[in-house]
C-alpha cells in the first residue's frame, strides 16, 4: 500500500529542504521532490545574511557551513563607472553571528537536503511532480523520474510549492494553469554567474555594480574563489551582443559590464575563470503570493522574489520556510478540509507580507536606480562625503532585520 504523506514539498532548494526538515521534526510524514541531481551549481549571489546563521544551526548544518564558506562579509561597495565607494556593512546584534557569509549553492543545498534525509524525509530525486489532483486533505500527486521512467502516485494532505521562479507552474487538475507570459519584453531580466580564481577582490568586501540595464555583485566564497553574478535586461543584453559579436550571451554581457564599469578591473585583477558561465531567466522579481488559497502553500521564490541586488534571496527562502512550518506545526497535523487549510494559508500570507513585502519593494527601487548609472553617478559625491549612507541602505534592505525564528514548541516566533 502506498504511503500517505502529511505534506509534499516541491523543490529541494533552501526553502524546500528547510520546510521539510522542520515538518519532519514535528512528526509529519514528508516527501521532498527535486528534479535536479545534487550537488549542482546554481545562479545565485551566494550571500547568507547573519540573521540566518542561527536558523542554519537550528536546522542542523551550522557547524558544516563555516569550513565551506568565505570570510565574514564586513564591507559593502558601490561600483559605478571608474569609481568605488566603500562603507561598513551593519553588524547583526548577535555576538556569535554578527556578519554574513558567502557559500556556493552546490554546498548549501546539498547540506540541507542530506539533513532532511537524516530527519526521515522521503527524498525523490531526480523526480518531478507531473500533476496534482484532488482537494485539500486528499491530494494525489503524480511523480515521474527525470529520465521519463518510473511513475508514482502519492496521496498527500498538503502541498508546498518551493520551485524556482522561472520554472513552469505545477499542473493542478481541475484548475486553469497559471498565466505565463510568453511574449518577450525588453524589461525581462536574465541572470548570469561564474567563478574566478586569483581575483583582486579582498575577502569580506561585497561590491555592487551599477551599469546600463543591469546590476551585479561579487564576493569571495569558499576556497578563496570569487563569485560574480549579475542581472541584465533583455534590451541591454541585445545591445551587448551587438557590441561584442560572436560571443555567447553571458560573455557578451560580461564584456558589457566591464566596459561600463572600468573600476571592475581593479576588483577582478588577474582573475581566471573557473568553469562555464551559468545562466537563468527570464526572472521577474515581485510578490507572487496571492491572498486566495488555491491548494498550494508557496515559499521561497514561488512566494515572492526580491531583485538580487540586495542579496536576500537565500534569506527569504530560509525565513519563509520557517514561517510556514511554524504556522502549520502550531496547528497540529494537517486538517483534511479546505476551510482549515485556507485559514492557515491566510495566517501565513499575513505573516509573509509583514516580513518580506517591504524588502521586495525596496529591492525593486534599488534595482531601478542601479540600472541607470547616470542617476547613480549623480549621487556618488554625496556617498563619498558620507559613506555611512551605504551602510544605511544595506540596513534598510533587511540585512540585520530579525525574521521568523524557531521556538521550542515548533511555532514561528520573532528573534532578535
Amino acid at each position: 500500500m502506498e504511503t500517505r504523506f502529511d505534506a509534499i514539498v516541491i523543490g529541494a532548494g533552501p526553502a524546500g529542504s528547510s520546510a521539510a526538515i522542520l515538518l519532519a521534526e514535528a512528526g509529519w510524514r514528508v516527501a521532498l521532490v527535486e528534479k535536479q541531481a545534487y550537488p549542482r551549481r546554481k545562479v545565485c549571489g551566494e550571500c547568507i545574511s547573519a540573521t540566518n546563521l542561527p536558523l542554519l544551526e537550528a536546522l542542523g548544518i551550522g557547524n558544516a557551513i563555516e569550513p565551506l564558506a568565505g570570510g565574514a562579509l564586513r564591507q559593502v561597495a558601490l561600483v559605478c563607472g571608474a569609481r568605488i565607494v566603500r562603507a561598513p556593512l551593519p553588524p547583526y546584534g548577535d555576538p556569535i553571528h554578527p556578519w554574513g557569509l558567502a557559500i556556493g549553492r552546490e554546498h548549501l543545498d546539498t547540506l540541507l537536503l542530506e539533513q532532511a534525509r537524516y530527519r526521515g524525509v522521503s527524498i525523490f530525486q531526480p523526480w518531478q511532480v507531473c500533476s496534482i489532483a484532488g482537494t485539500p486533505g486528499n491530494f494525489h500527486c503524480r511523480l515521474r523520474q527525470a529520465d521519463g521512467g518510473e511513475e508514482r502516485l502519492l496521496p498527500v494532505s498538503l502541498v508546498i510549492d518551493a520551485h524556482g521562479s522561472w520554472e513552469p507552474p505545477v499542473p493542478q487538475d481541475g484548475r486553469p494553469d497559471a498565466p505565463r507570459c510568453s511574449r518577450h519584453r525588453s524589461s525581462d531580466l536574465f541572470a548570469f554567474k561564474a567563478n574566478f580564481a586569483n581575483a583582486a577582490l579582498e575577502a569580506g568586501l561585497l561590491p555592487v555594480f551599477s551599469f546600463p540595464g543591469g546590476y551585479g555583485g561579487m564576493v569571495i566564497g569558499g576556497g578563496a574563489s570569487a563569485t560574480f553574478a549579475f542581472c541584465i535586461r533583455r534590451d541591454a543584453l541585445t545591445r551587448a551582443r551587438s557590441r561584442f559579436p560572436g560571443m555567447k550571451p553571458a560573455e557578451a554581457a560580461h564584456g558589457w559590464v566591464r566596459q561600463h564599469c572600468s573600476a571592475a578591473a581593479r576588483l577582478f585583477g588577474d582573475a581566471v575563470q573557473l568553469g562555464k558561465w551559468l545562466g537563468a531567466g527570464p526572472i521577474r522579481p515581485g510578490i507572487h503570493l496571492g491572498g486566495r488559497y488555491d491548494g498550494l502553500f508557496r515559499i521561497g521564490n514561488a512566494a515572492g522574489e526580491a531583485h538580487p541586488i540586495i542579496g536576500e534571496g537565500i534569506s527569504m527562502a530560509l525565513q519563509s520556510a520557517v514561517l510556514l512550518a511554524g504556522t502549520l506545526v502550531g496547528d497540529g497535523l494537517p486538517r483534511a478540509d479546505g476551510q482549515a487549510q485556507a485559514r492557515l494559508h491566510a495566517e501565513y500570507v499575513q505573516g509573509w507580507r509583514r516580513h518580506f513585502a517591504r524588502r521586495i519593494r525596496l529591492a525593486a527601487l534599488y534595482a531601478q536606480l542601479a540600472m541607470r548609472p547616470h542617476i547613480v553617478s549623480g549621487g556618488l559625491p554625496a556617498l563619498e562625503r558620507n559613506p555611512a549612507l551605504l551602510t544605511r541602505f544595506a540596513r534598510w534592505s533587511g540585512k540585520v532585520r530579525p525574521g521568523p525564528g524557531i521556538a521550542r514548541n515548533g511555532r514561528a516566533t520573532e528573534y532578535a
